[in-house]
């Protein structure tokens, strides 16, 4: 593990940035902005982490779920350290998004899945604390899927298991903010086509 012994080095005070490996690339360039997005979603995560963390001990739900979003940051952080790297530069035991991930995630969503009822109409995002948070980093997940089918469009050289596996993330982060508000009894607003303004 690298030790990061100075946070500032002005090095990219011209608008550049380094990627693993050394080259150096524009801070606007794409793969910039989808790794960026990538450190976003983890900082989301994390902020929803935050809020469970007074539940931990007295919800088994919010426990086994943080346990869940700790692996998920773990992930995020090996899938941007991938997308930093161009494939000349990529070295063996280099971390990489391997189709088990995508799979443990179905494996979350399905367990989330048996102590929800149907969904039967479109939500809001919100609910509790935690739930709205998650909902949240859904939406950056979203955000950073997009990014990638960009990136793919320009360059081959990106894993088709990083886009595999951020769609079923925002499936999973949708599913554990149900979730997480059903335990709470906290449920999302429900869609209302024909709502109307407060009198």
């Amino acid at each position: 593990m690298p030790k990061l012994t100075r946070i500032y080095t002005r090095a990219g005070d011209g608008g550049m940035t380094g990627l693993v490996g050394g080259r150096r690339v524009k801070k606007s360039a794409p793969r910039i902005a989808t790794y960026g997005t990538l450190d976003e979603l983890s900082s989301a995560i994390g902020v929803a982490r935050a809020s469970l963390r007074p539940l931990l001990q007295s919800h088994a739900r919010a426990a086994h779920l943080d346990g869940w979003l700790a692996w998920t940051q773990d992930v995020l952080f090996n899938l941007g350290t991938d997308l930093a790297t161009l494939a000349p530069d990529r070295r063996e035991g280099l971390p990489r998004v391997q189709a088990a991930d995508a799979h443990a995630l179905e494996r979350a969503i399905d367990q989330a899945q048996c102590d929800l009822p149907p969904l039967a109409n479109f939500i809001h995002p919100g609910g509790s604390l935690p739930g709205a948070y998650l909902h949240l980093a859904r939406t950056i997940c979203r955000r950073a899927e997009r990014l990638v089918v960009a990136l793919l469009d320009q360059e081959n050289d990106v894993s088709p298991e990083a886009l595999r596996y951020l769609n079923r993330l925002s499936d999973a982060l949708f599913v554990w903010a149900r979730w997480i508000n059903d335990a709470l009894r906290d449920p999302e607003h429900l869609w209302n086509p024909a709502s109307r303004p407060p009198e």
